[in-house]
């Protein structure tokens, strides 16, 4: 049991590792603050389907939560918690906005 543990375990940190093409987020640093919500979205997508890589189960599992308020603003509060260290990396985009 203890083998078939470390064997799953072994696999499971395989598959996590990115492919050369498949670094969606080489930094944090945005342009402006909506391309750091965009990858905040893309953050939150990317670990929800690392987690979860059965396609019938996503499925299954979206079907519950797009009626669902509370899990959507769930859903929403993780992009927020990825923005704001996406935020804290850019400095908040002071350094970048506009001077009047």
């Amino acid at each position: 049991m203890l083998l078939s543990f470390n064997l799953q375990a072994e696999q499971e940190s395989t598959a996590m590792q990115p492919s050369e093409n498949s670094d969606y987020m080489p930094s944090l640093i945005t342009e402006t603050p909506l391309q750091g919500r965009l990858l905040a979205i893309t953050m939150v997508r990317k670990t929800i389907g690392a987690i979860q890589r059965d396609g019938d189960i996503k499925k299954a599992v979206r079907k519950e939560y797009q009626d669902d308020a509370a899990l959507l603003m769930q859903a929403a509060e993780l992009v927020a918690i990825e923005f704001k260290t996406i935020a804290i990396a850019n400095n908040y985009w002071r350094d970048k906005a506009p001077k009047p």
